[in-house]
């Protein structure tokens, strides 16, 4: 049988270091790397989406500081976001962090990738030593390698095992989550072409579509919030949807609601049903969802009791046109997405025929994507349980299938 060790993060890592203070420009050039920061890290995965370039002509970077594979990165500072891990399985553009990140090594004795989910499954231990005022809040570093302790067992091959069964999960989760991105891609372009380029009509919209306003054709309502909040808050009850759920949601439907409400606080919101259509109007406004689950909604968003479109067009439609409701706002970013701007948004409605015809189309597209959301969902809830019975050795591998 596998012997286990316990050791102290800090014995266990061969580098620890906070990133580089960048000097940053708008465009690459071949001076330029890519620097990785605290959005950039989010449900465990670095998404280079929010990354920025460094000017190395104005300030090299130390080598030691550029990311390898298997890295593990630790947001280090920020109220809300300290604490949070994620690990490298792919650079691919010379890359570094910001000061307001982390950056570990094992030793040779731990594999890499074991080495990143022993991290991650001490994540919320992590966060909770972040120090200092609201707001300036950052991880002690002296605690992060002392307080940590990290069980593994002594053969490298037994560490390897559980890698591989742990990353196979996070890998069927990435196929899924490519494969949700490319349909909705698909939708979007069928979209395009149909309702804003009229190409099946040579270019020009049809006479029997009819010109008017969105509040022509669908009923547009607000959420509602019952105060103060802290009253009705609970750790069961009322799902209650805040916008920080889906802001990072890579995907159509929203299934995983934190926060709850007691009943008391139904009388002062709106509960929505399963597949109901939501949108932003205020934090980050704008962002178009279709609930999987039952849950209230507060007065940042706006719902459509009724509609002569279906979920999936509106859907569509709303993130073809968020960045000109922002623009309406009077600018890129704005805190309120007024229901007005949306009544009188000049809309087309296109024939009944025209409209099944299109959602014959994207329905299959948006009920595949529904299906393998809801298969990530219980992948990551299963990853996430046995992540510290795998951690400890509680969970013997030796007979797992890989």
């Amino acid at each position: 049988m596998t012997e286990w060790r316990k050791r102290c993060l800090g014995e266990i890592t061969s580098f620890m270091s906070k990133g580089i203070p960048p000097k940053y420009v708008e465009r690459e050039n071949e001076n330029t790397v890519r620097v990785l920061n605290q959005k950039c890290n989010r449900n465990f995965e670095i998404n280079y989406e929010e990354s920025r370039l460094h000017d190395c002509s104005k300030k090299k970077v130390p080598a030691d500081k550029m990311l390898q594979l298997g890295d593990v990165l630790i947001n280090s500072t920020g109220t809300g976001t300290a604490g949070r891990v994620a690990q490298l399985y792919d650079v691919p553009t010379p890359t570094t962090i910001d000061g307001h990140m982390i950056l570990l090594r094992p030793t040779e004795e731990i594999d890499s990738i074991y080495y990143g989910y022993a991290v991650k499954a001490f994540q919320p231990k992590i966060e909770t030593l972040a120090e200092g005022s609201t707001g300036q809040t950052e991880i002690n570093r002296k605690r992060l390698q002392e307080e940590i302790v990290i069980s593994f067992p002594e053969e490298k091959e037994t560490q390897e095992r559980i890698a591989r069964f742990l990353l196979n999960i996070d890998e069927k989760i990435k196929v899924n989550g490519k494969i949700n991105k490319n349909l909705e891609q698909q939708a979007e372009a069928l979209f395009k072409a149909w309702f804003l380029d009229y190409i099946p009509w040579n270019g020009s919209v049809p006479d029997s579509w009819i010109d008017g306003k969105l509040g022509d054709f669908a009923d547009i309502k607000r959420g509602g919030s019952p105060r103060p909040i802290q009253k009705y808050l609970s750790d069961s009850g009322l799902r209650w949807l805040k916008i920080s759920d889906v802001t990072s949601l890579q995907t159509p439907f929203v299934i995983d609601i934190k926060d709850h409400i007691i009943e008391d606080g139904l009388k002062k919101t709106v509960f929505l049903k399963e597949g109901s259509l939501i949108l932003s109007n205020s934090a980050t406004p704008g962002i178009p969802k279709i609930l999987d689950v039952d849950s209230c909604i507060h007065d940042g968003w706006l719902y459509f009791p009724k509609s002569k479109f279906s979920r999936e067009y509106l859907y569509l439609y709303f993130k073809y046109i968020r960045q000109h409701l922002v623009n309406l706002s009077n600018g890129s970013v704005f805190n309120n997405l007024k229901t007005d701007i949306l009544k009188n948004y000049p809309t087309i409605l296109p024939d009944k025929e025209t409209l099944h015809r299109f959602d014959a189309i994207v329905y299959p597209m948006f009920l595949e994507m529904q299906n393998r959301t809801r298969e990530s969902h219980k992948l990551a809830a299963m990853r996430d349980a046995l992540l510290p019975k795998l951690m400890s050795g509680e969970l013997d591998v030796s007979d797992i299938d890989l």
